[in-house]
């Protein structure tokens, strides 16, 4: 059976609970559309994460990476079409280390941006079929989001691999947005389930 890496962040600034946390959590070890997932966490750290993408893949060496993040306010499920070449936050924005990069290269001459190598648009698809609020966005930060996206379709490139991968926001937690109080939120069920229902259509490809 074919192996599906699936990642998400640890709680972060005042995300004292991240949803993606919790999804890959669940979603380890299930099977869906042809897949074997295996759900791992990383850190959110520009000096650590991108090193812990890239030591995962080359130990699971999965046939696919769907990496998933939390956007905070947003309030679809938005795949990302695009990852740049650019670590940037402002100086009250840092990692949960206290880095807080400014123009800085993900890859030292490194090609500027990426395009998503996932079935993007089947999924948005999909999911507004099965009743799910679904766009693209095409703007994934500079932030840990687009450190990963970026870190996962580099490491494809280089090594000339033709392997799906992309990165996934999805909106708060209904129980993160209780601790936030201004912050739209679904359901844990309907969070899970979007990403299923993208690892289906990714499975049918």
């Amino acid at each position: 059976m074919k192996k599906l890496m699936l990642t998400g962040f640890e709680p972060f600034l005042s995300f004292t609970v991240n949803p993606t946390m919790k999804i890959v959590e669940e979603l380890d070890g299930q099977q869906i559309g042809g897949y074997q997932i295996v759900g791992k966490i990383l850190s959110v750290d520009f000096k650590q994460t991108g090193d812990q993408l890239v030591e995962l893949l080359d130990k699971e060496q999965p046939d696919a990476l769907i990496s998933l993040g939390l956007a905070g306010g947003r309030y679809k499920i938005t795949p990302e079409r695009i990852a740049l070449n650019f670590n940037d936050v402002v100086a009250t924005n840092t990692d949960n280390s206290g880095n807080a990069p400014i123009d800085e290269p993900i890859v030292e001459g490194g090609p500027a941006g990426y395009l998503s190598t996932l079935p993007y648009r089947n999924m948005i698809n999909r999911l507004l079929e099965s009743g799910y609020p679904s766009e693209i966005s095409n703007s994934a930060g500079t932030y840990l989001c687009n450190h990963t996206m970026y870190k996962g379709l580099h490491y494809f490139a280089e090594k000339g691999m033709n392997v799906p991968s992309g990165f996934i926001h999805i909106p708060a937690s209904h129980e993160l947005a209780i601790q936030h109080g201004r912050i739209p939120s679904w359901g844990h069920q309907d969070l899970l389930e979007s990403i299923k229902i993208c690892i289906e259509v990714l499975g049918e490809e």
